[in-house]
């Protein structure tokens, strides 16, 4: 019978998601050896790894009290959280050796996993009201790799994603009897939208269809001005409110101000406090929006077409429910140019246009909005858009669309988790958790040595995972990033020349494709150990050396021990 059919297909997609969660939680775990993108690490664990356990580190300059650009509030409620928990857990003789290489990766990320099931909360409570297949949707959302690679990992990105999905919830409600209901979330919606901003100023561009969705169901179920203008101060309000508190915690983090420096400014003097704190006051999203409107610093990241988003990296991040997304988008704009034309007057606005629409059309804006805002910078990365998965995934599992594409869907995923999760820059990791244990292993503790650590040609090394105390001074680190081949020499073969004291230990660490470069340095090197897989798209394999025997050397990353005795 159909409806038997029905039953076993909603109980296998079911079974089908919870394999997909499980591989999202296993995976971080094991861990994945990809390395997206720097600031995976440099926006908040690096940062947390410094200030809360101590660790040799490399601060961003967003970071830096001459140049605040990002908040340190959201660092410290994830990352910072996950080290205090484990140094706690070290300093309360629960566990002897807590802080390692792989706890200070994978901490982290369990907590950004286990916040990635926002996603599927918010598809949950999302796939009724927009008359969407729940099972479907699910299947789509925990089987993408980007919600196994991206969501995962501890970018910005991934907290603007899960404010995005939570801001959608709010706004979209309904009834028993199935019409929209009345917002009552207002305040929520305020804190929600100011915390995303303060998190990445970008979140306006996700926020906007939202926010003009809920401001249309408030004018279209309110007969009273007074509480149409209730529902908006409290948004106000609470919007302000959350501002202060990012603003305090970022100017006490940034500055020199302390509870003890205000204190004793002028005691009792509640105006002098406030002087004080205003005079030091740090906004860090004005200080990111002046630095990124400015054409000159966005070039030194990289310019691109304005047309990336749309053409590049929608496709990259989800292939062909992108592709599906921009027909439809096409057909949508075909109708309503043709409705507008022959009744001008049938929407009240966009708001009203929002919320008297059936539902696709809606998710469709929130899809193409925010894209062609973020498509207004000239610095256009894929990660950017991974908030977009939410209404992307409601739309696709709308009806039956993704139904006849699932092997493409199914290919593409599997792809794009071996790429990104396994492949790019994939030795980088593994490489830190090695030199790791070389540093601290017991030949080292009972006699100590110095170790000089030479990155050429890889991603920014996140020193934390080295695990170096900041009164230790045994350890070098030299990022020499993509310099040439004389830049490379120069630098090993000074490394060479200063070879003062038997217990030193130099280590070049380079990809299999530029390996050729070391060996006309004039230095000899031992113990070499190669790390796979390594895929380094600025150094990309040769591909008459990649089908030879040679293959592994060119997908590989060298950590190569200078000759002492050459």
């Amino acid at each position: 019978a159909p409806w038997r059919r029905g039953a076993g297909s909603a109980m296998g997609a079911r079974a089908l998601w919870a394999l997909l969660a499980a591989l999202r939680a296993g995976w971080c775990l094991l861990p994945q050896a990809g390395y997206l993108h720097p600031d995976e690490f440099f926006q908040a664990p690096e940062v947390m790894a410094g200030d809360i356990l101590n660790l040799q580190v490399y601060y961003p300059w967003e970071f830096l009290s001459s140049s605040p650009c990002r908040t340190v509030v959201f660092p410290l409620m994830t990352s910072g959280v996950s080290y205090w928990a484990i140094k706690s857990l070290q300093q309360l003789d629960i566990c002897s050796s807590c802080i390692n290489s792989y706890t200070l990766l994978v901490s982290p990320r369990l907590l950004f996993t286990i916040f990635s099931f926002i996603l599927d909360y918010s598809v949950y409570r999302l796939a009724p009201f927009w008359e969407v297949d729940l099972w479907k949707a699910l299947v789509l959302l925990a089987g993408s790799y980007v919600t196994l690679v991206f969501y995962t990992r501890t970018f910005t990105n991934t907290l603007e994603g899960l404010l995005f999905a939570l801001l959608m919830v709010l706004v979209s409600s309904r009834k028993s009897n199935g019409s929209s209901a009345e917002p009552t979330s207002s305040p929520l919606i305020g804190v929600i939208t100011t915390a995303g901003f303060f998190n990445r100023p970008t979140f306006l561009a996700f926020a906007l269809m939202p926010l003009l969705y809920w401001a249309g169901l408030i004018v279209d179920s309110q007969k009273s001005i007074k509480t149409i203008i209730n529902h908006f101060l409290k948004l106000i309000l609470c919007a302000c409110f959350t501002a202060i508190v990012f603003i305090t915690a970022d100017t006490f983090y940034f500055t020199s101000v302390s509870l003890d420096n205000l204190y004793s400014i002028n005691k009792g003097s509640l105006f002098d406090v406030i002087a004080q704190l205003h005079e030091k006051m740090v906004v860090t999203p004005f200080n990111f929006l002046s630095y990124n409107l400015n054409p000159n610093n966005l070039a030194l990241h990289g310019c691109h077409p304005r047309v990336t988003h749309f053409t590049v990296n929608g496709i990259m991040l989800f292939g062909i429910l992108h592709i599906l997304a921009i027909g439809a988008g096409f057909k949508m704009l075909k109708k309503y140019v043709h409705q507008l034309i022959r009744v001008k007057s049938y929407y009240r606005g966009l708001p009203g246009l929002l919320v008297h629409s059936k539902g696709i059309p809606t998710l469709l804006l929130f899809y193409f909005v925010p894209l062609a805002l973020l498509s207004l910078f000239s610095h256009q990365e894929p990660r950017f858009l991974i908030p977009l998965i939410l209404p992307l995934v409601l739309f696709s599992a709308s009806q039956n669309r993704a139904a006849k594409w699932k092997h493409l869907i199914v290919i593409f995923n599997l792809l794009g988790a071996f790429l990104f999760g396994c492949l790019h820059q994939g030795g980088l990791i593994p490489c830190l958790l090695h030199l790791e244990q070389l540093i601290h292993s017991p030949a080292s503790s009972n006699h100590p040595r110095h170790y000089t650590l030479l990155f050429a040609h890889t991603y920014m090394p996140p020193r934390f995972l080295l695990n170096i105390k900041k009164t230790d001074m045994h350890v070098e680190v030299i990022d020499m990033a993509g310099s040439g081949e004389e830049t490379i020499c120069q630098t090993v073969e000074q490394q060479a020349s200063n070879f003062t004291c038997s217990d030193c230990y130099v280590f070049v660490i380079i990809p299999g494709t530029v390996r050729a470069t070391i060996t006309k340095c004039g230095v000899s090197f031992k113990n070499e150990t190669l790390i796979f897989p390594h895929l380094s798209m600025e150094d990309p394999p040769q591909m008459p050396i990649l089908s030879s025997g040679n293959w592994r050397s060119q997908l590989g990353l060298y950590i190569l021990q200078l000759d002492r005795d050459q």
